[in-house]
């Protein structure tokens, strides 16, 4: 069975390593013990939307963006548990870039240039 709880754990742990954060760090901008976070994280406890906003604007994400992440992995381990894997198996997720929005208008497509991480994104000219 998955655990909704379980994916945005590990989606909460992932991007507060990917900041180089502690627990205690979050924990203290989000007002949250940092025991029930830790629990958060390892999808033993519920997150209530309340302290999800607040664990979010404590790591500088939206929380739209963090929902994202979970929906992929949902989509992932639903794929995996429909193909028959063992619930062992790990289901390795894209790891979403964090980009603002660019709105470009009057520039001829060849003449954009997009930067962002290498590993992240893929452009494909239409």
């Amino acid at each position: 069975m998955i655990l909704l709880r379980r994916l945005l754990g590990d989606v909460l742990r992932r991007q507060r390593q990917r900041q180089g954060r502690t627990l205690r760090e979050v924990s203290s901008s989000a007002r949250v013990s940092l025991g029930y976070l830790s629990e958060v994280e390892r999808g033993q406890k519920e997150a209530s939307s309340e302290l999800l906003a607040a664990i979010c604007d404590a790591l500088d994400v939206r929380m739209s963006e963090l929902m994202r992440e979970v929906s992929d992995e949902l989509a992932l381990a639903e794929l995996a548990q429909s193909a028959g894997a063992t619930p062992s198996e790990p289901v390795h997720t894209p790891v979403r870039p964090m980009l603002g929005s660019v709105s470009v208008t009057g520039v001829p497509p060849e003449r954009v240039t997009i930067k962002a991480p290498a590993e992240a994104v893929d452009v494909v000219a239409a």
